[in-house]
């Protein structure tokens, strides 16, 4: 069976894979961590561009019938660019949910908490201003949180810091939904529900892009009979395989077998910076 791909920069799409695992799991499913290019964020659009195209093109190679882009930075920066290069695949990319949120906010206020990159994009501003209808947008860029993430410092005083600062000026702008705009930080969920209380809505658009993962396949005739058998999941990274399976495990993230992948003409690697 042909896998679905996904790729982010590290371990941040499995939340996206998590939920295609869940409404489709009788597919195989093969995931790229791009550990050595982590973050994606403070890159510019070009390089995100390229690199996007050699984490597709690996995956492909590899036999993936659709590719799911698990990434609001490499989403804004290189889905249309995507698309061109390999007509023949489907892609799926991430859309920040500022439509359902501005369809659930009560006090007219939605945050969206996101990478320095995506709030640079067109998609996130021509989503807002197709969906917004009058609601008050207020984005908060959150560089450094990813870096945390991948390093497996959840819960450290600098990371409960890092989500004070980005948060805060949002509650006190009156926000009652909060838009996850990266893919990173619903593993961040018990984190910012402390820091926000049961009364803040917190959306994540990995339900959406699973279901419209789901739509893509029945469109094409690529869903078989119900087997009653599981899928495979299969983890690639460009970095450590041993401390992505470390960190799939303790986050209870669906477990597969992790091997190393290596990427070509993508630009220079750097792995996340040490978080003390």
């Amino acid at each position: 069976m042909q896998p679905i791909g996904l790729f982010d920069s590290g371990i941040g799409g499995i939340t996206v894979l998590r939920e295609v695992r869940r409404r489709l799991p009788e597919e195989d499913l093969l995931y790229l961590a791009d550990q050595a290019h982590c973050p994606y964020g403070p890159r510019p659009p070009d390089e995100l561009r390229a690199i996007a195209a050699a984490c597709a093109g690996w995956l492909i190679e590899r036999g993936a019938k659709l590719v799911v882009v698990a990434c609001n930075t490499a989403s804004a920066a290189a889905l249309t660019d995507l698309r061109r290069r390999f007509p023949d695949i489907p892609f799926v990319g991430m859309v920040p949910p500022v439509k359902p949120a501005a369809a659930h906010t009560r006090s007219g206020v939605v945050g969206v908490l996101a990478t320095p990159a995506t709030l640079a994009g067109d998609l996130l501003r021509d989503v807002i201003d197709h969906w917004a209808n009058g609601v008050r947008v207020v984005s908060q860029a959150c560089p450094g949180l990813v870096e945390h993430i991948e390093e497996g410092v959840f819960d450290s005083p600098a990371t409960t810091v890092l989500l004070r600062r980005y948060v805060v000026p949002l509650l006190d702008a009156g926000a009652d939904t909060i838009v996850l705009g990266c893919t990173h930080y619903p593993l961040l969920l018990p984190q910012l529900r402390a820091l926000v209380g049961d009364d803040v809505r917190l959306l994540d658009a990995a339900p959406a892009v699973a279901q419209r993962v789901a739509q893509v396949l029945h469109e094409r005739g690529w869903t078989g009979a119900p087997t009653g058998t599981p899928g495979s999941v299969t983890y690639a990274t460009t970095g450590d395989p041993v401390r992505l399976a470390d960190l799939i495990d303790r986050l209870d993230l669906p477990r597969g077998q992790v091997e190393p992948a290596v990427l070509e003409g993508c630009g220079a690697p750097h792995g996340p910076r040490h978080i003390a």
